[in-house]
């Protein structure tokens, strides 16, 4: 007998979902519910990224890039301004034509300013105040120079400088004492009085530098101290046998030669002369001692000699008394000085005005007596014919003969 097949074990049909599979691993021993999985066209969420430390954003970009724009900005300015100031620093300044300014002692920036600004010698007196600030350095009182167009530069350095500008006093050869205090009170630029008392012959004639605000007593004892150190050099280097004891007295006798004659190749000639009268006791017989006597040393005299004058009592008057006189006649200068102690060797013992500037020398009274004469009538020919001597007139030599010379008052 056949078996019948044995029918399938029926299975889960059309439309029944098959059983799910039993859970496995900790989720399904937890109970822990198992997330669905994503549909095919949903993108996953991702996280947000973290800026990385030190970057910008777009809006720090912008204010760091005005901040350079303003920079800039301020650095052209700057620039700018730079140069203007420097070309104001170096440019030429307003100032047509050298000149002076005396800046006072303990005179402050401002005023200095005002006074640069009135003299023209800058265009901008705040632009010299700061000009002048920003170089440091003291500003020195005195006398300065400013040569035309100064630039602010300029000005400030010659300031700054101490570089015054330096005067000059000429006192020349043969004044009296009382002619160079005279001088140098009325010098413009010195300060201060003159004592009285200054003894004659003391001062050195030659030109003198001083600055703005120098002391007159300062530059009359600058000549003193000069004339003190030259005649003991010359005094040291005197020829021998002189008829002088002492450099006075060599001194004394200069100042005569210097009154005697202007002409530089006639004082050791004129010096000689004297020194051979001193040798033989004969009197100097010299017209500018006789006219020192009249005057007493105050000055010139403003008229000829008279034959009274040479009747002057006084120790002066070396036609009234033999020898040197007391005390210089006048401030010698160097070369007469010299001519007294190297003076020319010959026999010569007169002189008298050739009327030309210079002198005729003669050995003896004859000679000079002659050459008086020859003066005399150039005199005449000069006043004309019909004009007769003035009573005032020089007088020739008399008694012993005298070396009238030129009267250099």
């Amino acid at each position: 007998m056949s078996t019948p097949a044995s029918s399938p074990v029926p299975g889960p049909g059309a439309g029944q979902a098959a059983p799910p599979p039993p859970a496995t691993g900790t989720a399904a021993q937890s109970g822990a519910p198992v997330p669905d999985a994503p549909g095919p066209h949903v993108a996953a969420p991702t996280a947000p990224q973290a800026r990385p430390a030190g970057s910008f954003s777009g809006r720090g970009w912008r204010i760091l890039g005005r901040l350079i724009t303003l920079a800039l900005l301020l650095l052209a300015l700057g620039f700018g301004t730079l140069l203007y100031g420097w070309h104001l620093y170096t440019a030429r300044g307003p100032l047509e034509r050298e000149t002076n300014l005396v800046i006072a002692r303990g005179t402050g920036l401002d005023t200095i300013a005002a006074q640069l600004d009135q003299a023209g010698i800058v265009a901008h007196r705040h632009a010299f105040t700061l000009a002048a600030t920003l170089a440091g350095g003291p500003i020195r009182a005195g006398e300065y120079a400013f040569p035309a167009g100064a630039s602010l530069q300029e000005v400030v350095a010659i300031l700054r400088s101490g570089r015054t500008v330096i005067r000059r006093l000429t006192v020349r050869e043969g004044l009296m004492v009382a002619q160079v205090v005279a001088l140098v009170t009325e010098t413009e630029g010195l300060a201060g009085t003159i004592e009285p008392g200054t003894p004659e012959g003391s001062l050195l004639p030659e030109t003198w530098h001083y600055s703005w605000g120098d002391a007159r007593a300062a530059v009359l004892r600058r000549m003193r101290e000069a004339m003190e150190r030259f005649l003991a050099e010359a005094w040291a280097q005197r020829a021998p046998n002189l008829p002088l004891a002492t450099a006075q007295e060599a001194l004394v006798l200069a100042s005569i030669v210097e009154k005697e004659t202007g002409r530089a190749e006639e004082r050791a000639r004129v010096a000689g002369v004297f020194v051979n009268r001193l040798r033989r006791g004969m009197p100097l017989q010299s017209d500018p001692t006789v006219i020192y006597a009249v005057t007493r040393g105050a000055g010139p005299l403003d008229r000829p000699l008279s034959r009274a004058d040479l009747e002057t009592e006084s120790p002066f008057n070396t036609y009234r008394v033999r020898g040197l006189p007391p005390a210089p006649i006048a401030n010698p200068g160097r070369d007469a000085i010299r001519a007294v102690m190297r003076p020319e060797a010959h026999e010569l013992l007169y002189f008298v005005s050739d009327g030309a500037g210079g002198h005729v020398f003669s050995r003896t009274l004859e000679e000079h007596n002659r050459a008086v004469a020859r003066l005399r009538a150039i005199e005449r020919e000069r006043a004309g014919a019909n004009r007769t001597a003035p009573a005032s007139a020089p007088a020739p030599a008399v008694g012993g003969g005298a070396p009238a010379g030129n009267r250099r008052n």
